[in-house]
């Protein structure tokens, strides 16, 4: 799955599509942040139930 972002990555870098590039970014930290929050979000689910 890595490998599979980083080719994605990399294309766009070398065709010089910064916007494309930087809206991918942008999706990734979204991601990252979703994850997260999630992450919280089942924490604190556990902390009631005990």
């Amino acid at each position: 799955m890595i490998k599979f972002f980083r080719k994605i990555r990399e294309k766009l870098v070398t065709e010089y599509k910064f916007s494309k590039y930087a809206l991918y970014a942008i999706g990734e930290i979204l991601l990252v942040v979703v994850g997260i929050l999630i992450a919280l979000q089942i924490n604190n689910w556990n902390d009631r139930s005990a």
